[in-house]
């Protein structure tokens, strides 16, 4: 399957190349592919908080280059470029609270910088920790899919109609995709009737985004407003709702793109059967449970507005962007480190003690 999933590979929202980091412009698809170039930590910051970029693996790897861009600036500047570089480390940690993907780059980062030896290339050493993270995430993305593919296979061999929320595709991580990525390879296999995305509010992840990356690919999918789902389940025969993680506890509560939380409770009312798909970057052991993991508000405006122009009444907005979802409503978690099924604090640690399968 290795092989079939590596020449369906077509869309990408990351590069390096020139010692610049290139940002396919998420916030105009897909009426429109620009390209961004950014050559600061800073820039780079910024984009991540714009949603330039977002989708969690993507922004911890997009945050990795930053950290090269910034100590490139530091070093030329000259004088304490740790200490300076410090402020970059900063601004990118500051850039989105809640996808823990971000933090864990940052850390591998810092940790090269700290096993420097004297005399090594500074910027050299860096880059290639970066590349190293940006590859392992393709490799990841490729394992997971596989790990998915025959947990869907497992359950029924026949064509299904699967659900998904937001966007966890080839836009919003290095390579293939995480729940996107299960569901393109799925369809490869012949395990896919049709795929129904929530529109997803505010920022229609999966009407501009999810929709525009399974066209392109072949896969058929429907639209749908985000409070069409329970309905859905309900007429549809929809056998899996499959979504990605932007953090994961050590007991199995996972936080994802808001309106995650509600899905998993109608597909457990329906015997809808829920599948997150996440890197084992995303499981934060630091934390026991969901109640810990801090959600990201963003600005009101968002719900307010469409186009810059205000289409609400006279109110004030509540703008959540995450929900966490309880383990025991979801039926597995995937990673490139294995599958646990029906989560809890005892398998999230068994599995955090296995290898990388790739």
């Amino acid at each position: 399957m290795r092989e079939r999933l590596l020449a369906a590979e077509k869309i990408k929202a990351i590069e390096w190349r020139d010692g610049t980091l290139h940002l396919l412009d998420q916030r105009l698809l897909p009426l429109e592919e620009t390209w961004r170039a950014y050559d600061s930590a800073v820039e780079v910051a910024g984009a991540i908080r714009d949603m330039v970029v977002r989708g969690a693996p993507a922004i911890g790897i997009s945050a990795a280059y930053g950290v090269v861009l910034g100590a490139r600036q530091r070093l030329a500047a000259g004088g304490d470029w740790r200490a300076a570089l410090e402020e970059d480390f900063r601004a990118l940690a500051g850039s989105r609270p809640t996808a823990v993907n971000l933090f864990w780059a940052l850390d591998r980062m810092r940790e090269r910088l700290a096993r420097l030896k004297e005399g090594e290339d500074v910027l050299a050493a860096l880059e290639a920790e970066a590349v190293g993270i940006h590859e392992s995430d393709r490799e990841a993305n490729l394992t997971m899919a596989q790990l998915g593919v025959e947990l869907i296979r497992k359950h029924s061999g026949n064509p299904q109609a699967l659900l998904t929320h937001c966007n966890a595709g080839a836009l919003a991580t290095g390579g293939f995709g995480t729940a996107l990525g299960v569901i393109r390879a799925a369809w490869l296999e012949g395990l896919v009737e049709r795929v129904y995305a929530d529109e997803t509010r505010p920022w229609l992840q999966g009407a501009r985004l999810t929709a525009w990356e399974l066209v392109e690919e072949g896969v058929p999918v429907i639209l749908n407003v985000d409070g069409a789902a329970a309905h859905l389940m309900k007429t549809k025969g929809v056998s899996w709702v499959i979504v990605g993680a932007d953090r994961i506890t050590a007991d199995g509560d996972v936080a994802n793109k808001i309106g995650t939380y509600q899905l998993a409770v109608v597909a457990m009312h329906h015997g809808v059967r829920f599948m997150v798909v996440a890197p084992s970057s995303t499981i934060d052991m630091s934390l026991q449970s969901g109640e810990e993991i801090p959600i990201e508000e963003r600005d009101g405006r968002e719900l307010l507005e469409i186009g810059g122009k205000r289409v609400a009444a006279s109110v004030e907005a509540v703008n959540p962007v995450f929900d966490v979802t309880p383990a025991d409503l979801i039926d597995a978690i995937v990673t490139e480190r294995g599958v646990v099924e029906r989560p809890n604090a005892a398998k999230m640690a068994e599995l955090m003690s296995r290898k990388r399968l790739h």
